[in-house]
């Protein structure tokens, strides 16, 4: 307690000896972490008296950024040249009168949204957040097209972009990231900054990410962002909104509330109240090694203050923080060396020497992971089939599965599926399965599933289409699902997607589905593009391919907005689109479409009664596709039912309709009754001793029957 009140008298008596914004009177500047972060948040929620209108955010942006060296001009986010260069889009100023009306072609400046509104959960549309004049910058036209709605990442020099994602330049890193913390303060969980920079918040208590506190520390506060902040923090100024950016104030109070390397202290209150650093942690051991963790203790430091938190290095990389003096290192290879070091931190964020190093080494793995269970195939056609299988444990981590086909081994895999092609019709395959992890411990292969293929009779339908669409209303939870419904598998090579922006213009951002590991789609099954930041689990547990950049342009064609209407296209020839071509206007602003289950083929013209709508971030369908077909004379006689000759407890059933199924004796005796559904394609044959069945199958008034064999 004595610590405490030596603290907060420091701080106190610092006070009365630096200039200091009365703005933070009433706040208790001694808190810390999440503490100070909703006490910021309090204060800037109470204070924001004046909620701008979008159209209002023209006359901020001319009183806030203007060029201190020419009144007549705007300093422009991002830019950097004098204009000297004939490219107007990196100048770094513009005449004031030029802002985008519409009417002034690319030369013109307008309104950035810093955290761009597509990544706000919801969208920050034009009012509220996204009207917030803290983070909207006067920026070229051209440059902010160019960003687009693009997370901001690592870089070096001018803006531009960069593998991830977009950097903002030198000059402009600490400002951008002033304005992330900002926007995440005010408007907490639709303002993540996870989801507007490629980061890691592993060390940070919430969502904050090393990117936002690297810059901060790197960028230190401008004159030009004094003046910004304040301006708003006047509210006899005309279009102020009586709020301030604290961490523009003291860039150091982001290092109070997230940690990491110390930014700058303008205030000098911290920084300047206590100068000593905790004394080095002592004795440090490794023990309870385990194939993927290490245990360490140590002896606690001390400090003048307080000591508030150990920093965890594993071979030399900050790895962990804690506050107690003991930690699990998680994560680890097996039989593999590290070198361990223990630093301490206290309330200043003053660190200690590392510790001396201790090397600890992981255990070797000698134990092979479980047999894999459950084999069973779907989507069989004459040609290919999916095999799937239960997952197998191990005590260190499944790495990959290995799939045999008639005892030759066929491939590996991580996921739990696997699709085989290039078969040959009516022919039986004896599939088994086996697990491995990454010390090369193998399992036993599973027992043997026989698996049949079909006749390779054609079904009527030829080509693939556009099943789903997923626009969410905000992030890049974004989504496009093409199903399958022929008679056989789909090879993706020569299929593409493509988006038209904003409804004008050509198709552009050509995707290659065919790019990524999965090669083809088997009947009945679907393909899923996600977007590279997407973070619904739903969206990536689904994923076949996911998209990250093309051409510079993050996330493109699956960075649709509700105005970009997305064709398929087989050798760059349209066969599937949603939305109107060169229509304009918004057919799928945070919405998921989905194609009706009696659609059958694709369609060059958008038809709006083709798709059912969902409301924004509605992901549970994504992944599989139901589809009622008509049925023809011949359509039962196709109807697959495997395995057969069938050695387990289950029978499954290939079929996109619900359909009745009869068991009977070889004598004519009904032994069971079941119906199969688009849901349920399978029943339970357990009861079933060793014979032969007949099945009788019915759908719509008409019926066929097949034999099962049953060992």
């Amino acid at each position: 307690m004595k610590n405490i009140f030596f603290i907060v008298a420091i701080i106190s008596a610092t006070l009365s000896g630096f200039s200091q914004e009365s703005y933070y009177n009433d706040l208790d500047l001694t808190l810390t972490g999440l503490t100070l972060k909703n006490a910021l948040n309090q204060k800037i929620v109470n204070t924001h008296t004046n909620l701008l209108s979008y159209s209002e955010v023209w006359t901020a942006c001319k009183n806030t950024d203007l060029n201190p060296d020419n009144s007549q001009e705007v300093v422009l986010v991002y830019g950097w040249e004098d204009g000297s260069d004939n490219i107007d889009s990196n100048d770094r100023t513009r005449d004031i009168t030029l802002q985008d009306n519409g009417s002034n072609g690319s030369f013109v400046w307008n309104r950035e949204h810093v955290y761009a509104k597509s990544l706000g959960n919801p969208n920050l549309g034009t009012s509220g957040p996204g009207a917030d004049a803290h983070h909207l910058r006067s920026a070229d036209r051209t440059t902010n097209t160019t960003r687009s709605n693009s997370k901001f990442s690592e870089g070096a020099g001018n803006s531009g972009n960069v593998s991830g994602g977009w950097y903002p330049g030198d000059e402009w890193k600490g400002d951008v990231a002033r304005m992330m913390m900002y926007m995440y303060t005010r408007y907490e969980q639709v303002c993540l900054p996870t989801a507007v920079g490629v980061g890691n918040s592993s060390l940070t208590p919430d969502d904050m990410i090393d990117l936002f506190l690297k810059w901060n520390v790197e960028d230190p506060v401008s004159d030009f962002e004094k003046n910004r902040n304040n301006y708003h923090g006047d509210t006899n100024n005309s279009a102020a909104q009586g709020n301030r950016n604290p961490y523009i104030d003291n860039p150091y109070l982001a290092t109070r509330i997230w940690g990491g390397d110390s930014a700058q202290d303008t205030w000098g209150i911290y920084t300047s109240s206590d100068t000593e650093a905790p004394s080095q942690p002592m004795d440090v051991i490794a023990s309870n090694e385990t194939t993927t963790t290490i245990d360490i203790n140590w002896t606690a430091s001390t400090d003048n203050v307080e000591v508030t938190g150990y920093n965890i290095y594993v071979d030399d990389a900050l790895t962990a923080q804690t506050a107690s003096i003991n930690y699990q290192i998680t994560g680890l290879t097996p039989n593999t060396s590290y070198a361990i070091q223990v630093q301490a931190r206290d309330l200043i964020n003053n660190i200690s020497e590392k510790s001396t190093v201790v090397n600890a080494t992981t255990a070797t793995d000698t134990t092979a992971p479980s047999v894999p269970t459950n084999i069973s195939a779907t989507n069989i056609s004459g040609t290919a089939f999916k095999v799937n299988w239960d997952a197998a444990t191990d005590d260190t981590a499944v790495t990959e599965y290995r799939v045999f086909v008639d005892g030759v081994f066929e491939a590996a895999t991580a996921d739990l599926t696997y699709t085989i092609t290039g078969l040959t019709v009516s022919t039986t395959y004896q599939i088994s399965i086996s697990a491995k992890d990454a010390a090369n411990n193998e399992s036993a292969q599973s027992p043997v599933v026989a698996i049949t293929t079909t006749d390779g009779g054609s079904n009527g339908i030829e080509e693939l289409f556009i099943s789903e669409y997923v626009e969410p209303n905000g992030g890049n939870n974004k989504a496009i699902e093409i199903v399958n419904l022929t008679s056989g598998a789909v090879d993706l090579t020569g299929y593409s997607i493509k988006k038209q922006s904003n409804g004008g213009g050509d198709w552009v951002n050509e995707l290659d589905l065919s790019t990524g590991a999965v090669q083809s789609i088997v009947s009945g099954d679907v393909f899923v593009i996600i977007h590279g930041d997407a973070d619904a689990q739903d969206l990536i547990d689904n994923a076949d391919l996911v998209h990250q950049s093309v051409s510079g342009v993050w996330g493109a064609p699956i960075n649709f907005n509700g105005d970009d209407p997305v064709g398929l296209f087989k050798d760059g020839v349209l066969i599937d689109i949603v939305g109107t071509f060169g229509g304009g206007g918004s057919f799928g602003q945070d919405i998921t479409l989905r194609r009706k289950s009696t659609v059958s083929s694709p369609n060059t013209t958008y038809t709006v009664n083709e798709w059912d709508s969902f409301a924004a971030n509605t992901f549970d369908g994504i992944g599989s596709h139901s589809a009622t077909l008509s049925v023809s004379e011949n359509s039962l006689e196709n109807f697959q039912v495997y395995p057969n000759p069938n050695n387990g407890n289950t029978l499954f059933f290939n079929t996109n309709k619900e359909v009745k199924v009869a068991v009977y004796s070889i004598l004519g005796k009904l032994i069971k009754n079941q119906t199969v559904t688009i849901t349920k394609k399978n029943i339970d044959i357990s009861s079933l001793s060793n014979g032969i069945y007949l099945l009788k199958i019915t759908s719509e008034n008409k019926s066929i029957t097949k034999k099962l064999i049953r060992r």
